[in-house]
């Protein structure tokens, strides 16, 4: 699908790699509306963007108030054709430890974060879609989720977080096939460690040690990197129903 005169909702798009995303889409010829905190630099980085750029504050495990937040943004964009969500995070626990089991509120807040509000965006956003005339292609929109590698290697203590990013990548290739005779396709990408949040700027020795089991590049992952597999996700009609690594080739140690 050509971005150019699209329209996308960018959900985390104050910072990091939705924020670069943001900008890419708008770099193309498209018109953004970024979603995130209301105490996130929203309306700074919209004003940054530029382009027409609107910020919608927006808690994603609010799903009503994620509802309320889409429907403006499309309304005021007037259609949706890109639907992008960086919005997650994590806890450091196990399953068991001196402490006792795993907290199951604290389990059940990462999978709300991270799965459920995936889902609530990718199916709000599906129903905008569903109302766009089809491009040459029958295309009418292409929703982007975000899950990470610790979906398929997760690291002791992430047991929360690898289980809510594995069901990122296990509803891709459903929701595409669910959505696919409306010309919607999905896509999921399953970032390695990012400069992004709590890892911008760590020191260089800190970043060696974490991304030594990458094959190439050994380093941190930079927002562009997404924003340039997120571009082409867009454009290419065949990529579809898949999670595709973004990792240099990292595989997570046990720790």
């Amino acid at each position: 699908m050509n971005i150019r005169g699209k329209k996308a909702i960018v959900v985390g798009g104050a910072s990091g790699m939705a924020r670069a995303t943001a900008e890419m889409v708008v770099r193309e010829g498209g018109q953004v509306a970024i979603l995130d905190l209301a105490s996130s630099k929203g309306e700074e980085a919209a004003s940054e963007i530029g382009g027409g750029t609107r910020f919608h504050p927006c808690d994603v495990t609010d799903f009503a108030g994620t509802e309320a937040a889409i429907a403006r943004a499309a309304d005021e964009l007037g259609a949706v054709h890109f639907g992008v969500n960086t919005a997650g995070g994590g806890i450091a626990k196990r399953t068991l430890s001196k402490d006792g089991p795993h907290s199951l509120d604290a389990f059940r807040k990462v999978v709300d974060l991270n799965l459920i509000a995936s889902f609530n965006i990718a199916r709000l956003q599906a129903e905008r879609m569903s109302k766009n005339e089809p491009d040459e292609n029958g295309e009418r929109g292409v929703i982007l989720m975000t899950a990470s590698i610790a979906a398929f290697e997760g690291q002791i203590g992430q047991v929360a977080y690898s289980a809510a990013k594995a069901g990122i990548a296990g509803m891709t290739l459903t929701m595409a096939r669910d959505l696919g005779s409306l010309g919607i396709r999905v896509l999921t990408i399953a970032p390695s460690l990012f400069h992004t949040g709590l890892t911008r700027g760590i020191p260089k020795p800190m970043e060696d040690g974490l991304t030594k089991d990458a094959a190439f590049p050994k380093r941190m992952g930079q927002p562009e990197e997404y924003a340039h597999l997120a571009r082409a996700i867009f454009e290419n009609p065949m990529l579809n129903g898949s999670t595709l690594r973004l990792d240099g080739g990292q595989r997570f140690a046990p720790k």
